[in-house]
């Protein structure tokens, strides 16, 4: 068998470019949502002031994602991504305005956290929109036989943008303030927008255009629940991530228990990042969608021990190597979820699928900084840790018994039949 190139997507040039389009705008992202975290914390001291800023992204999130799938399988996708970004920058900028001293000194702080929550708020609808247009435009841009190398690379773009964001954050923090920080996030966001320029426009491969909404949506649902390898990838890591996401309280665990302060808390904040761009960068070499299903499970189940071993530390360095290590699994997942979700997916169905997923797994991760923020208020921030971790054990083992298709899900054998 000749030895597959690992860098063979990359070998297309709009990929390229896509990807320097996704780094931007993680970037942006990821520094953004810490940089929020960081000043609510500061004006409140509530853990779960923290949870309602999830659980404001994930209220439009959710309501709208959809109707926004709908919307993306029936339009253009560098179209609507170019008024996204539009979006995004605007926001951004105006949480410079929210978070500028002269802005603090001239309002109340309750003014000031319901701004930020109104901007979150708006900044869910946004991420409803963004989600499966970025997911449709790499179907369109990437081959069908290249998509698990091209899943790879996409998902090791999105770590390397979710481990510069957050220690950079981190940093900045103590380096230039806030605002100064937030600044540079809408630099990113432009960026994004300039990168996106160079995709040429894509055909809309939707035979059916001008479908009726509700039966658009009905025909996305169906699909999703009737693709056993989707909808078990999918729930697993919701479950997961809602129950096992400790990074919503990592301001507490910096501030208040670890007590390592804004430098502290960038480290921590980028270590499970790094151990998942390490695992995707070897999994473009050692590809995981061989017997992809007892990996996704087995990445998972280590996934919930670096969560309770990161609860129970009081140790910087460990609760840093804990956090690494979950990363590494977690990035497992990643991959084996994301190429999945190309490799099964048809081109005309991409932004239903995408959005579904979006609820699933996307908006889990708002979900469970809620949950998180909740549990913490209700057990203590320790207990809520251990808690989530448990549960995420417990997650596993019911989807191994239930489910024994797909612990033998072998992406290697079904590409043959491509």
């Amino acid at each position: 068998m000749a030895k597959k190139d690992p860098f063979s997507s990359l070998r297309i040039p709009e990929f390229r470019w896509f990807l320097a389009m996704r780094l931007f705008i993680v970037l942006a992202w990821s520094m953004q949502f810490v940089l929020i975290e960081w000043e609510v914390y500061r004006i409140t001291k509530d853990p779960l002031s923290l949870g309602l800023i999830g659980l404001m992204e994930i209220i439009p999130a959710i309501s709208m994602a959809l109707f926004a799938g709908h919307i993306v399988d029936q339009n253009e996708k560098k179209g609507l991504l170019i008024k996204c970004f539009s979006g995004l920058a605007i926001i951004s900028a105006l949480f410079c305005l929210l978070v500028h001293p002269n802005f603090i000194d001239s309002f109340s702080k309750n003014a000031i956290l319901y701004g930020i929550y109104a901007l979150v708020f708006v900044g869910g609808i946004i991420r409803a929109f963004l989600i499966p247009s970025v997911f449709s435009l790499l179907g369109l841009i990437i081959p069908k036989k290249e998509q698990p190398n091209a899943a790879t690379w996409s998902s090791s773009t999105w770590q390397v943008a979710a481990v510069i964001g957050p220690a950079l954050a981190g940093f900045a923090i103590g380096w230039i303030g806030v605002f100064w920080s937030l600044v540079f996030v809408v630099f990113c966001v432009i960026m994004a927008l300039v990168v996106l320029t160079q995709i040429e426009r894509k055909p809309i491969l939707n035979p059916k255009l001008g479908e009726p909404i509700f039966k658009s949506l009905k025909e996305g649902l169906s699909f999703v629940f009737s693709s056993k390898p989707i909808l078990n990838a999918i729930s697993l890591d919701m479950f997961a991530v809602l129950f096992g996401g400790a990074v919503a309280l990592l301001p507490i665990f910096a501030q208040d228990i670890l007590k390592v302060g804004s430098e502290g808390f960038g480290i921590l904040r980028a270590a499970p990042a790094i151990g998942g761009l390490i695992t995707m960068l070897i999994s473009t070499s050692i590809p995981l969608h061989q017997k992809a299903g007892k990996k996704l499970l087995l990445a998972v189940f280590g996934f919930g021990v670096c969560i309770i071993v990161f609860g129970l530390s009081t140790n910087f360095w460990l609760s840093v190597v804990a956090l690494f290590l979950s990363g590494v699994t977690d990035g497992i997942s990643v991959v084996i979820r994301q190429t999945i979700l190309q490799i099964y997916t048809p081109d005309h169905m991409r932004g239903r699928v995408s959005s579904v997923n979006s609820i699933f797994v996307g908006s889990s991760n708002e979900l469970g900084a809620f949950e998180s923020g909740l549990a913490s208020k209700l057990m203590g921030v320790v207990n809520a840790v251990v808690f989530g971790g448990i549960m995420t054990l417990g997650i596993v083992g019911v989807t191994a018994v239930a489910s024994p298709k797909f612990r033998e899900l072998d992406i290697e054998k079904d590409l043959e039949t491509i």
